[in-house]
């Protein structure tokens, strides 16, 4: 039985376990008697019987395409920003379609790395959808036109929560977008959710008392850096294609580097920020983060090591 997908091997095997271990539990009709299969010659926990065997390659096909579907959202997610805005552009994928591959990742790998801290998946449904009415219509598309993106929960963001981090603003709710939220919006960005910092963003770890910590996505017991450091382990696990970030001392580039991910801090001025405290301050400034073109991989069967 060689030639069997291996992926069907197991589960099959899985599921014997499961409904032996099921059927082993004592009921008031098998205290009393022996069960029959004892008196059998034990199956290998290792080796299908002929009927298994059967019944697993009849299965294989409905195995395999779930496997198959489940490898494609997961490598979509690794596809280069650049070139997954040009299967957008090119009508070779739907903004749907990318969102939908990235909240399956997101799903499957955040809760073990916790960087996205606020999801808006109704919300950037309804935003794909117009994004993908719109290339219907032909209309002008921004350069980052129906790709997901995720703002540090430093910058405001109207209707979704944004907490900086601290207690005293969890339940804050924005009734405006910041500068840098709305030009990626009129760039076609699609806001999926908001990514973890350190309270107020001051520190070079990430974590807080209302979300917790965010965890290295190539060990889960290392730190991931901060303060952007939701936004290193996002891009590093395909959580999102785009994520923003701030840099004061490194808060870019320091969890960039613990991640295997790119932290860009522009020149200051270069990216405005209206609402800074110090206009004159040529200190912090807000940028962005990217995945590598080149990189060991930080996920295994579509997770972070353990």
């Amino acid at each position: 039985m060689g030639d069997q997908p291996s992926a069907v091997v197991s589960a099959l095997l899985a599921l014997r376990v499961a409904v032996r271990d099921h059927s082993a539990c004592p009921t008031a009709n098998t205290r009393a008697r022996t069960p029959s299969r004892d008196r059998l010659t034990p199956m290998s926990e290792t080796r299908l019987t002929r009927r298994e065997a059967l019944l697993g390659l009849a299965a294989a096909p409905l195995f395999t395409s779930a496997l198959d579907a489940q490898v494609r959202a997961s490598s979509l997610c690794f596809t280069s920003t650049v070139e997954m805005a040009r299967l957008i552009r090119t009508k070779r994928l739907s903004a749907r379609e990318a969102l939908a591959a990235h909240l399956k990742q997101i799903e499957h790998v955040n809760p073990r790395v916790n960087a996205i801290v606020t999801l808006v998946p109704e919300m950037a449904s309804d935003a794909a959808a117009k994004a993908d009415e719109m290339q219907a219509r032909k209309e002008r598309l921004g350069p980052l036109h129906g790709l997901p993106v995720a703002h540090k929960d430093l910058v405001e963001t109207r209707g979704i929560r944004t907490t900086f981090g601290s207690p005293l603003y969890k339940d804050n709710i924005p009734t405006e977008n910041d500068l840098i939220v709305e030009r990626l919006r009129r760039a076609g960005a699609i806001t999926i959710g908001k990514t973890n910092t350190p309270e107020f963003g001051a520190g070079s770890q990430t974590f807080n008392t209302v979300f917790g910590a965010t965890h290295n996505p190539y060990d889960l017991t290392k730190t991931c850096g901060g303060s952007s450091g939701g936004a290193a382990v996002a891009l590093a696990c395909g959580l999102v294609p785009v994520a923003d970030g701030s840099d004061t001392g490194g808060s870019l580039r320091n969890p960039a580097a613990f991640c295997n991910v790119v932290g860009f801090r522009p020149s200051i001025g270069r990216v405005p920020n209206p609402k800074a405290a110090f206009g004159w301050s040529t200190l912090s400034t807000s940028g962005c983060a990217r995945q590598c073109r080149r990189r060991s991989e930080p996920l295994t069967d579509f997770g972070p090591r353990q």
